[in-house]
């Protein structure tokens, strides 16, 4: 208790609570497990009519059927706040039985410094969103023990981390362009030695009710499907045996984005394809054929 306390007195106070909650629901056994419950319980219960009926997952079988030796990094574009709770939906609802625990790291300055955003991530997530990462350079120390952690998390097999290599959200009008790619994404890979799986996901809104209202709009899958694209395993091996430093972070990063960019553009021609009619309302892709074919 004392060293985790020596980490956080640059912290305000709403910051201590939502740091000392996220550690608390998250690296418990316990309360880990809760959170797993709440998600398939409570939280799923709504997003699925809410938001399921248009979402379409690209390539997913192969990971339905994979037994992972250790954790799993899913590295998505970052257009919405809450595109990995479709990545995850879409993994669970089609029947990948393998992931135990999840944690989605997550920008702090509105989940972990502002009461409403403590309360979206335990009311809605559980508090999945952890840890997190402050944007304050004063708090680098605490930073950097969120670093040590999601590498710590990665080693247990049925562990899966979402992360941006990113880093934050593309605000701009156009979705496939990305942002630069930070190094931080490269830091952990090469240090966890995490399967390493790229994702591209594009049509949920920031707005929810909005996100919601699309859903029930005529022709919704044609002209606002949500489509996830999931790529295959990326090789990075060759990193491996060159010295770690910071420039080699970065060419980590760069590589996943650009794996990452080269989905977008097979999800793309996936919304095309949606826009024409030439995907069917009974196309396995469609999330909520997965869930009914499974009972």
């Amino acid at each position: 208790m004392a060293e985790e306390e020596s980490l956080t007195p640059e912290l305000t106070t709403i910051e201590r609570m939502a740091v000392a909650m996220g550690r608390f629901v998250n690296e418990r056994p316990g309360p880990k497990r809760l959170q797993d419950k709440f998600l398939h319980m409570v939280t799923k219960t709504w997003v699925r009519p809410a938001i399921a009926p248009r979402v379409y997952a690209d390539n997913i079988d192969w990971l339905l059927q994979a037994n992972p030796d250790r954790g799993v990094l899913i590295a998505a574009n970052h257009r919405s706040f809450f595109d990995m709770y479709l990545v995850m939906l879409a993994l669970h609802d089609a029947g990948a039985s393998w992931i135990e625990r999840m944690f989605f790291p997550v920008r702090a300055n509105f989940f972990y410094e502002h009461p409403l955003g403590l309360a979206v991530n335990m009311l809605v997530g559980g508090g999945v969103m952890y840890p997190p990462i402050f944007r304050d350079q004063g708090k680098k120390a605490i930073n950097k023990d969120s670093v040590d952690r999601i590498i710590r998390f990665l080693g247990e097999p049925g562990t899966v981390v979402g992360m941006h290599p990113e880093g934050t959200r593309g605000k701009g009008p156009d979705p496939y362009q990305l942002l630069p790619a930070q190094p931080g994404v490269g830091q952990i890979i090469l240090q966890a030695k995490p399967i390493v799986i790229p994702v591209f996901v594009n049509g949920l809104p920031n707005a929810l009710v909005r996100g919601v209202a699309d859903t029930y709009t005529k022709n919704a899958r044609r002209e606002k499907p949500i489509i996830i694209s999931f790529g295959q395993e990326i090789d990075y091996s060759d990193y491996l045996s060159q010295k770690p430093r910071a420039t080699l972070y970065k060419r980590c990063s760069d590589r996943l984005l650009a794996e990452v960019a080269a989905l977008g553009e097979r999800e793309r021609a996936l919304r095309a394809a949606c826009a024409n009619g030439e995907i069917s309302d009974d196309d396995p892709g469609w999330v909520v054929n997965r869930l009914a074919v499974r009972g």
